[in-house]
């Protein structure tokens, strides 16, 4: 059995800068923005991950329930429809 997945000390540190952020932010169109970023970067890693389990099980099964271009396009799926662009951890500040 693999080893169970854990966030790295990077990770970890950029994650606590960021909820510093959070924390410290009072201006609600700001945390509403941060927020859709937050939830389309969620779903293009939903979409990378399908995408490699299909790549490592050979199957054209779908696992999360997405659109086959979601499937086929990681990249794509955050912004399908929204307009934005893919979030990265320095669009936030």
């Amino acid at each position: 059995m693999s080893e169970p997945i854990a966030l790295t000390l990077g990770q970890k540190f950029e994650l606590e800068r960021m909820t510093r952020v959070i924390d410290s932010t009072g201006d609600a169109q700001l945390l509403r923005g941060l927020a859709k970023q937050l939830l389309n970067a969620w779903q293009a890693q939903r979409a990378a991950t399908d995408w490699v389990m299909r790549q490592q099980l050979g199957s054209p099964t779908r696992f999360g329930g997405g659109s086959q271009d979601a499937l086929a396009n990681p990249a794509s799926a955050a912004d399908h429809g929204s307009g934005n662009q893919p979030v990265r951890s320095h669009d936030v500040l």
